[in-house]
């Protein structure tokens, strides 16, 4: 390619990057309009509309003809969503912390990064403060792909009155953190204990008798490692550069598809957006069959069970409630006739939340 064409390019970019500019300055007026109609409406002012966010998302994607890749061309608009946003309202958002773990990093895929965010030091804690309403939204892991499920998150449900307002799936992926420059003289291993269970087949083989110490969180870890030379941590990308790590060895997970479930939980209900699920919380009296009657009224009306887990109740010994996600809307004709069924042969029903299925 000739110098001239080249210079042809870029004059090209700049003049597409000012239409790009006029064009965000344009929505970013519109979206403080919107701000400005939400206010002066006698219906409420809620400026986060999850539904309204997966459709624009849903539209963005059918749209794209490349050369991006869906992933990317989402995550802008993500951004550009987010940014807009905080004209209307700056949300606050609190994430199992401290910083860098992979629960800020759900938060920034679902919220953007023009947020508030709020780290705190346990699940319980994030309840309590979106119950307190001293933040707007939570984010709390709910299940991994090959551990399985958050029991503390799920007991929370029990007793807490919020809802799941939407949910954000995060690649797993583990880096061997160290000052150290080599393996050789790691003679410890932090974590937290879901990180260590999901790489024990690569610990065991690569780290052989090396202690193994189950931390509060890997971002934990990356600080602890941080000020020992002896040890190392199982942590992100984004902790090795917050803490000056070296990262050992990369992607040290046992399943390559590593996966963690995040609920995005508020005070919130949410609308249709064409693609949703609803979580649900089941109790039934202990009795022959009482599962069954629990699941054959969803099957009967055609609705796809997606997850099922059981908890004690807390109540009474050996009695257990049932987390349950199906596809659909409470709003959809044949979700409310399974539900309305339900309430009839369960001894509890509670709603945790219709939200739109997290695509990407």
């Amino acid at each position: 390619m000739s110098d001239s064409s080249l210079d042809q390019l870029r004059k090209r970019i700049d003049a597409l990057d000012e239409k790009l500019q006029e064009l965000l300055s344009e929505r970013a007026e519109c979206a403080r309009q919107v701000a400005q109609a939400k206010r002066s409406s006698a219906e409420g002012t809620e400026f986060y509309r999850p539904e309204r966010e997966a459709e624009v998302l849903r539209r963005v994607r059918e749209r794209n003809q490349g050369p991006l890749s869906d992933q990317e061309v989402v995550r802008l608009f993500r951004e550009i969503m987010s940014a807009c946003l905080a004209l209307e309202q700056m949300l606050t958002i609190a994430y199992l912390g401290p910083e860098g773990t992979y629960s800020q990093a759900a938060t920034l895929k679902h919220f953007g990064h023009s947020v508030q965010l709020k780290p705190l030091a346990a699940i319980d804690e994030i309840f309590r403060e979106v119950e307190a309403g001293s933040v707007d939204y939570g984010v709390v892991p709910v299940e991994n792909s090959s551990e399985g499920a958050i029991n503390h998150t799920l007991d929370m449900f029990i007793r807490s009155p919020l809802k799941i307002c939407g949910d954000v799936e995060l690649r797993i992926h583990h880096q061997l953190l160290s000052v150290a420059e080599s393996m050789d003289s790691v003679t410890c291993v932090r974590a937290h204990q879901q990180s260590l269970a999901q790489c024990r087949e690569w610990l065991a083989a690569n780290l052989p008798g090396v202690e193994r110490v189950a931390v509060s969180s890997n971002a934990e870890a990356a600080r602890l490692a941080q000020e020992d030379r002896t040890s190392a941590a199982i942590a992100s990308d984004a902790a090795a550069e917050m803490y000056n790590l070296n990262i050992l060895v990369g992607n040290i997970e046992d399943d390559p598809g590593n996966t963690t479930r995040f609920l995005v939980i508020g005070d919130q209900k949410v609308g249709p957006s064409g693609k949703d699920k609803t979580s649900l919380m089941l109790a039934v009296h202990n009795r022959s069959g009482a599962l069954y009657s629990l699941l054959e009224p969803i099957s009967r009306h055609g609705v796809s069970m997606t997850r099922i887990e059981s908890r004690p109740s807390r109540v009474s010994k050996w009695d257990y409630v049932f987390f349950v996600d199906i596809e659909g809307h409470v709003s959809d004709a044949n979700v409310a006739a399974a539900l309305e069924e339900l309430a009839s042969t369960a001894s509890q029903l509670k709603v945790l939340g219709s939200y739109p299925r997290c695509e990407l």
